[in-house]
């Protein structure tokens, strides 16, 4: 394998165990903050050293998170929910320490809900439920009191109190309960809509990510039956250019090089083609898949480079061939030549060389790329260009055209793409076109 992936399934859980990371910096932060609000200006007598106890034991959770992340085990399903229940648990203790079910930021509950809704199977989400609506009818009768938050004030002695005080007493509970109520809404509004829009882009990636692979299974489709074409096409066409390359040696011996010049001359052009023509069909077998496991092998990026080079001038002998070779290009790293991809290449600088004229020749570039483990190259023409109509069609699907960018170029295309690599094709401001094509490098061996 040239690049090595890491389940999709595992990279979600680990990314929605480093969400849950975040939400918990945040929730230990926002009720820090609360804390020290009612403690220095609200001047609201609490159990201060029980919520900062509680809050820093989330904190170490956290810090275990946080150490968590850092390694490659394998984030499970039930990880993630009994995280999210700790969580739970210390809402539920900070909770009860100011005031239980009459605390304005009960609402703080609906949160595990949520993200367990969101991040795991329907299942862990009604055992939310069940585990944050115990709780919550549990802080109903069971919390500890609040002394300066009750509307009246237990050290007083109630018949003495003027209806003023009662009244005044009772009005600031209220404000400060609706505060709390107005504020909780904020905070929860905003928290759903962020998960809903969170939600629907994960939702349209996931469509995206659908249309993608249809599509590159209707490739697959293509490519497979046009590998049986090749495969069936090789088969059928062996014999035949085994008999004609028998009865071209037997013609040169039955008529003597020096009687009949220009026949051998002939002949021997006959079975330069001949020869040409057993080649294509032993890249199209393994195209067809019958010489994979012998196709590929490990060389340095420079000498296979001269080889794929090498092989394409034999073929076009008169084409003009300007390399350009950037300083950093890295020639000597290693990269998997595959008979496949030599094909690929030369394909592309025999439809170059179609529609170059012979003074100008073709342009071969070698250049860096911008992601390390990739080398750049770069083959333009100086022909008329790509029509425009097809730049978007073409290495999607077969084109029938006369200008030759049909199976060729979309097996092409394919095949730099199952390697990994990626090409791109555009027409130069100047005239001609440029194929950009980007490959792996791969680590000696």
């Amino acid at each position: 394998m040239l690049v090595n992936f890491v389940p999709k399934t595992e990279i979600s859980a680990k990314e929605n165990l480093q969400w849950l990371f975040i939400l918990r910096n945040l929730m230990i932060g926002g009720e820090s903050l609360l804390l020290l609000i009612s403690i220095d200006i609200l001047k609201i007598p609490l159990h201060e050293e029980a919520l900062w106890l509680t809050i820093l034991a989330i904190g170490s959770v956290n810090l275990y998170t946080w150490m968590r992340l850092k390694t490659d085990v394998h984030v499970t399903e039930m990880e993630i929910f009994s995280q999210l229940a700790i969580d739970v648990f210390a809402i539920a203790a900070l909770l009860y320490l100011t005031g239980g079910a009459t605390n304005p930021f009960t609402w703080i509950f609906l949160l595990p809900v949520i993200l367990t809704a969101i991040v795991l199977p329907h299942a862990y989400t009604w055992y939310m439920v069940i585990l944050t609506t115990t709780l919550y009818t549990f802080l109903i009768p069971f919390h500890a009191t609040l002394t300066t938050v009750e509307p009246h004030l237990m050290h007083m002695d109630m018949a003495n109190m003027s209806p003023a005080i009662h009244d005044t007493q009772d009005q600031e509970f209220f404000n400060f309960h609706i505060f709390g109520m107005w504020f909780g809404f904020v905070c929860s509004a905003g928290l759903v809509a962020f998960f809903a829009v969170e939600l629907s882009n994960t939702i349209k990636a996931g469509e995206r990510t659908l249309a993608d692979a249809r599509e590159k299974a209707l490739q697959d489709e293509r490519i497979i039956a046009l590998g049986t074409l090749a495969a069936s096409a090789a088969h059928d066409m062996g014999t035949p250019l085994g008999t004609m390359a028998i009865i071209a040696h037997e013609l040169k011996d039955d008529y003597s090089s020096e009687m009949h010049i220009e026949l051998h001359e002939k002949m021997h052009i006959m079975q330069d083609q001949i020869n040409r023509c057993k080649q294509a069909l032993s890249v199209m077998s393994a195209s067809a898949g019958e010489l994979r496991a012998e196709a590929g092998h490990i060389t340095v990026l420079s000498d296979y480079l001269d080889e794929v080079i090498s092989q394409w001038r034999s073929q076009q002998p008169g084409v003009k061939l300007n390399l350009h070779i950037n300083p950093r290009a890295p020639l000597n790293e290693a990269i998997i030549a595959e008979l496949t991809l030599t094909h690929s290449l030369i394909n592309i600088l025999n439809n170059a060389a179609e529609v170059t004229p012979v003074d100008k020749g073709i342009d071969f570039s070698i250049n860096p790329c911008t992601v390390e483990g990739f080398v750049g190259i770069r083959i333009r023409d100086y022909g008329p260009g790509m029509p425009e109509k097809l730049l978007n069609k073409i290495g999607k699907t077969p084109i029938n055209s006369s200008q030759g960018l049909g199976v060729g170029l979309f097996l092409t295309y394919s095949t730099i793409t199952r390697l990994g690599g990626k090409i791109d094709i555009s027409n130069s401001a100047t005239g001609g076109a440029c194929i950009d094509i980007i490959l792996p490098l791969t680590v000696a061996t």
